[in-house]
This record gives C-alpha cells, sequence and structure tokens, in this order.
C-alpha cells in the first residue's frame, strides 16, 4: 500500500511539470520569469527520499486509523431497550449490569449480553400421566416467568427458559401422578398453585420468578369418557327422582292438612255443592252419588222402627 501511494503522488508530480502546470504555483521569490522557471530543476521540489518516505508512511496510515477509530467508537455504544439488561464481560469475568439507555463499554476487552426482563411464555410439551387411581390422562400446560436478576439467570444457568421448561414438566408429572382422577378435575386451581410453588422454590437461585402455571386441557380416554357419561346421567335421574318424590311427600302433607280442615268445619258438604254445581252444567252428564254404607244402615234401622 505504501508503494503504490508513493508512486501514485511521483506520477502527479511529474504530470504537472511536464504540462507546465506548476509554473503558476512557483514562489514569486525565485523568479517570476517564464525563462527562469525553465532553468528550476524540478529537484528542488522533491522532498529528500527519507522525507518522503515518512510523509507517505504517515499519509498511507491515515485512512486506516480513521477506519479503526470510527470501528472502535461504533464498537463502544451499546443501546438498551427500557425492557431489557446487558451484563457486562470484562475479559471473559463479570463486572457489572447495564440498565436502559444509551451505554459505553470498551471494545474487545468488554462484551455485553442482553436478557429480556418481560414475562415470558411458554408451553408445557402435553404430558402422558397416571393418576394415583390408575387411569392415564394427556396433560397440556403452560408456564409463565419473568427474570429477575439478569447476571443470574445468565451465569448460573445455561439457557434458563428450557431448565424452567423442563423443571416444570417434571413437577407436573410428579404432582398430578399423586392424585386421584376425581382431584385432577375438581381441584385444578390448586394442583396448578402446587407445580408453581415447586418450580419457583428451585428457580429462584437462578434469578427468576415463575409467575403462574396454567393447566389447559386434560384429555381423557375414551372409555372413561363413555363410564363419566352414564354416571353422569344415572346421577342426574336419581337427583330427578328425588326431586319428585320430595314433591309428592310435600303435596300429600298439604292434602292431609286440607282434608283436617274441611272436616273439623263442615265445609266438606260445602265442597261437594260445589262439585255437583260444577258437574251439571252440562245436561248430558249424569251423575253417581257414593253414599258409605253405614249411611244405608241407618236408613233401615228408620225404616225398620216405622
Amino acid at each position: 500500500m505504501l508503494w503504490f501511494a508513493r508512486r501514485g503522488v511521483f506520477t502527479f508530480w511529474s504530470c504537472l511539470w511536464e504540462t507546465r502546470l506548476v509554473e503558476a504555483w512557483l514562489p514569486q521569490k525565485v523568479n517570476t520569469s517564464l525563462e527562469a522557471t525553465k532553468h528550476i530543476d524540478f529537484d528542488f521540489f522533491r522532498l529528500h527520499n527519507s522525507d518522503m518516505e515518512g510523509f507517505f508512511a504517515l499519509f498511507s496510515f491515515f485512512p486506516i486509523l480513521l477506519i479503526v477509530g470510527l470501528y472502535i467508537a461504533f464498537k463502544s455504544i451499546v443501546i438498551i431497550d427500557q425492557y431489557e439488561r446487558a451484563i457486562v464481560l470484562t475479559l471473559g469475568t463479570y463486572s457489572y449490569t447495564l440498565q436502559p439507555g444509551l451505554k459505553f463499554v470498551i471494545p474487545i476487552i468488554q462484551r455485553t449480553i442482553k436478557v429480556d426482563m418481560r414475562i415470558t411464555t411458554m408451553d408445557i410439551p402435553s404430558q402422558e400421566v397416571i393418576t394415583r387411581d390408575n387411569v392415564p390422562v394427556g396433560i397440556n400446560a403452560v408456564v409463565y416467568f419473568q427474570v429477575e436478576k439478569a447476571e443470574d439467570a445468565i451465569l448460573k444457568i445455561k439457557d434458563f427458559s428450557y431448565a424452567v421448561t423442563q423443571y416444570a414438566q417434571t413437577a407436573l408429572r410428579d404432582v398430578v401422578g399423586g392424585v386421584e382422577l376425581d382431584t385432577l378435575l375438581t381441584e385444578r386451581e390448586k394442583l396448578a398453585e402446587e407445580i408453581k410453588n415447586i418450580v419457583d422454590k428451585e428457580t429462584g437461585g437462578w434469578g427468576i420468578n415463575v409467575v403462574s402455571i396454567k393447566m389447559q386441557d386434560i384429555e381423557l380416554p375414551a372409555d372413561m369418557k363413555r363410564s363419566m357419561a352414564k354416571q353422569a346421567e344415572a346421577e342426574r335421574e336419581r337427583r330427578a327422582t328425588i326431586i319428585r318424590a320430595q314433591g309428592e311427600l310435600s303435596a300429600s302433607e298439604n292434602l292431609r292438612k286440607a282434608m283436617e280442615n274441611l272436616a273439623s268445619s263442615g265445609a266438606v258438604s260445602l265442597r261437594t255443592l260445589q262439585t255437583i254445581e260444577a258437574t251439571t252444567s252440562n245436561p248430558a252428564n249424569t251423575i253417581i252419588f257414593a253414599l258409605p254404607i253405614e249411611v244405608l244402615e241407618g236408613f233401615k234401622k228408620l225404616t225398620g222402627k216405622n
């Protein structure tokens, strides 16, 4: 590069001298006449060889120095978003954590690792778990977690997102395998909270806070679904029968009370006359009176005395 730069400058000055363009640049103190200018040796304007080499060395390195300086200045600038934190490693050793904003680091010596501090959602792969009463079920769940200490999440665990997911998966299998199917279906929120506490206790040392764990879907075998449908239908029939019997019992008690009130107040005859009046509105109706045997015997006794 130095050789090419030097050759280029020499060629440039030679062209200027041959085309007489350098005549206009000669100082007035030398000679202003054109004839005097012709006899001036071109070596008057040529620097010594050693001086020229130093000049060209400095001139050729200037663009390189400029590019290197711009590169270092560019690499030293770090922009951290509001939802991020960045840990700084100096020669591979943790130094400090950068907060959001425009920050500066030493290139080559220092490097930064950014960490997202927002709540992250990770799906737990579908798990085939056997409950305590030997019923195989498939469970889909999701875990919500947030990084609280960026330096711990980077320095203490590799790929903390994958680690949290795998630990939540293991805790899910352990908890669900220790309960019966009815408990799993009726106390889903309670079991999810128990799983969350187990995972949060372990991941707290990694600088991670588990916000929540939700069991989205519980898949049952087809045979179990049919059995549960029959059980639910039988339960509904039992409740309907009980409600019907309770209604009949309540109605019979009310009728008994009504009969006692009618008998004690003599309103039975009035009720009978009202019934007869209601049935005689149509002449085509035939009325049949059912009299007790005691009434007939009373009539016989009266006729026998006469």
